[in-house]
């Protein structure tokens, strides 16, 4: 028995999969990689495969996680070569590695997720500044989301660990963000962005870390 992380990116050919056809994807590429997949038990056994965090539609990413769980040992670089075979456009994998089969699940440790986002706006880089620090220093940021279900309200501020300007050009700005990512909550970098003054959608969302428990 075995278990393997494997690191990849989500491209912009992929950016509007959902998260059940993304795990039906890694699914299909496992198998036709012959790889000895453990499954689950029960009427309906499913492969062990598991996401770190689902990535919402329409956001890019280099840091996406996926643990994989084998009936039978591979090495890590044999598994990297079979799955690069099989990838589709718009995913691609880094860095597969072995973890401890009775660590906790991968969901259960992600505590943050890091992101850059491209935004257009006519402030000046003092004003994009002076927003962010504004909001930073904020106690609390009551905030609601419409979801099917409901109104749900929460504390947004709650949600933003850290917040930076990386860079800007004419009007196009580039901020940092450091979310919160936890089975508690999980924070948007639309609504940030719309908090801090920017009521467009972003140009782009792009995920660049996944902090795990223990600053991994």
């Amino acid at each position: 028995m075995q278990r393997l992380r494997v690191k990849f990116s989500r491209g912009e050919e992929v950016k509007y999969i959902t998260h059940l056809d993304l795990m039906r994807l890694w699914e299909r590429i496992l198998r036709r990689a012959g790889m000895p997949l453990a499954y689950s038990e029960g009427f309906t056994p499913h492969p062990r495969i598991s996401l770190a965090a689902p990535l919402p539609l329409g956001v890019t990413s280099e840091a996406e996680l996926l643990d994989i769980f084998l009936k039978k040992r591979v090495s890590p670089y044999f598994l990297f070569q079979a799955i690069n075979r099989q990838l589709p456009r718009g995913i691609e994998v880094s860095e597969v590695r072995e973890i401890l089969w009775s660590a906790p699940s991968l969901q259960s440790q992600v505590r943050y997720a890091e992101y850059r986002v491209e935004m257009k706006t006519n402030k000046s880089p003092e004003e994009v500044q002076e927003a962010i620090t504004t909001l930073l220093q904020a106690g609390e940021l009551p905030w609601h989301h419409r979801r099917d279900t409901g109104v749900r309200h929460y504390d947004l501020r709650s949600l933003v660990q850290d917040l930076w300007l990386i860079d800007w050009k004419d009007f196009n700005f580039i901020l940092g963000m450091r979310l919160r990512c936890d089975p508690g909550g999980a924070g948007r970098p639309e609504q940030v962005t719309q908090a801090l003054g920017f009521p467009d959608y972003p140009e782009s969302i792009h995920r660049t870390k996944l902090l795990l428990a223990g600053g991994k």
